[in-house]
């Protein structure tokens, strides 16, 4: 059985793919919910509202731009005095790139960090004076924080430093009472990533390699996520596959770095580009 349903849920980026995801779940559930994202489209607002309806739940959407420290911390204010404090907050906003270094510009690299891994502290340093004790902050960082890919500088970069940063969080506030996870899931078939496979934007060696490690469904990955949150696991990766990886890359790592070594040079020789 699950735990004790929250009764205050933030989710940033809820208005799209996992953030949305489980703002769903949540409001089914009975629990209040105030989504943070840049944009709220009408679609997502009708699935809320639904789901609300369902669950005998209010909501609230928070329009900010996670870069802007002094706007995320309004926004958080601005939420806690409407709903109260949240009992778990899931920070969902996140940007992908996926190119090679060759061909990423400085402002390109800045932009991905900036969003990923300034926007995860800002909203952070946002709603942890909020937090009581048995509250959780949830960071979803990515697989590629734990193993990055070709062409993904930028992106695993900053999911690295995201893996960090909730580390460090979890040394702080844990003996405090407030519990910390990290989410990295793998491939999920949401909006973004959608995005990321329209043609001329993608590197076609990245998805070369991501197509080996396969992909989640939408659904599947939300509730895998919510399921580790009820549990209130520190680390949570959706998908049998994702976890299999991680514990290669964690106890095995010179396997793993040979096996994609030799998947890039046999992508590269497809290419025409020699390989030593």
């Amino acid at each position: 059985m699950p735990r004790q349903t929250p009764q205050h849920v933030v989710v940033t980026g809820g208005g799209s793919g996992l953030g949305l995801g489980c703002a769903l779940r949540y409001l089914r559930r009975g629990a209040r919910v105030s989504v943070l994202d840049r944009l709220v489209g009408d679609a997502a607002q009708q699935q809320l509202a639904a789901a609300a309806g369902a669950g005998g739940a209010g909501w609230a959407v928070f329009l900010v731009d996670i870069t802007d420290e002094v706007a995320t911390r309004a926004a958080v204010n601005g939420l806690v005095q409407q709903n109260g404090a949240p009992d778990l907050v899931i920070h969902c906003a996140g940007i992908l790139l996926n190119r090679a270094v060759a061909d990423t510009s400085g402002a390109d690299f800045q932009r991905v960090v900036d969003v990923n891994l300034n926007g995860s502290f800002h909203v952070a340093s946002a709603v942890l004076p909020h937090l009581r004790p048995g509250s959780r902050l949830a960071l979803v960082a990515s697989m590629a924080g734990l193993t990055s890919n070709y062409a993904y500088a930028a992106y695993g970069a900053s999911k690295f430093g995201v893996v960090g940063l909730a580390t460090t969080l979890r040394l702080e506030y844990g003996p405090r009472g407030i519990g910390i996870s990290c989410i990295c899931p793998p491939e999920v078939k949401t909006p973004m990533v959608a995005a990321e496979r329209t043609p001329g934007q993608f590197n076609e060696i990245a998805m070369a390699l991501k197509d080996h490690a396969g992909s989640l469904a939408l659904d599947p990955a939300v509730d895998a996520i919510v399921a580790g949150l009820d549990a209130g696991r520190w680390m949570i990766i959706p998908g049998w596959r994702a976890k299999a990886i991680s514990r290669i890359v964690r106890f095995l790592p010179g396997l793993f770095f040979f096996i994609m070594n030799r998947l890039v040079r046999r992508e590269l020789r497809r290419r025409g580009v020699p390989t030593h």
